[in-house]
């Protein structure tokens, strides 16, 4: 249990590293003109697939956690609420809009329309993402790594 705790926050920096390189990507090229080529493909496939591991992970620990309380008493403490509704749905809106940004963007005809579609889609996710990570600072007795 422990090991799929670290292997889920750790990887959180991941999924947010490639998220913000994706994003940031998409917006540049979008405003630039510049050809979709086979390293953004990959660039937007390696943030979806690193997404969507972190979404198994989590679902491994959501069922595992002593966070998360499914008794009627959960939405009464903050931080059980918190693991139980808040994080995992905004986390899997997050991964929703990163997989249609991803597939939104694979089938896009217009080179401009792909980095357009991706990079909205992306950016929204970054959003939701940011908001629903369990920060050290918000007090829900999560750490950095």
């Amino acid at each position: 249990m422990n090991m799929l705790i670290h292997a889920h926050s750790g990887l959180r920096w991941v999924v947010l590293l490639l998220l913000i390189t994706a994003t940031f990507k998409a917006l540049m090229k979008w405003r630039s003109n510049a050809p979709f080529t086979e390293g953004d493909r990959k660039l937007n496939l390696f943030t979806m697939v690193s997404a969507h591991i972190q979404l198994l992970i989590g679902l491994a620990l959501f069922t595992m956690s002593t966070k998360v309380n499914f008794s009627g008493e959960a939405m009464k403490d903050p931080v059980q609420r918190f693991f139980l509704a808040e994080h995992s749905v905004m986390m899997i809106l997050a991964i929703v809009l990163i997989t249609i940004g991803y597939v939104k963007s694979k089938k896009a005809i217009e080179e401009a329309k792909k980095f357009k579609v991706a990079f909205t889609y992306f950016l929204i996710a970054l959003l939701v993402l940011l908001a629903g990570i369990p920060w050290p600072f918000r007090n829900l007795g999560a750490a950095w790594f």
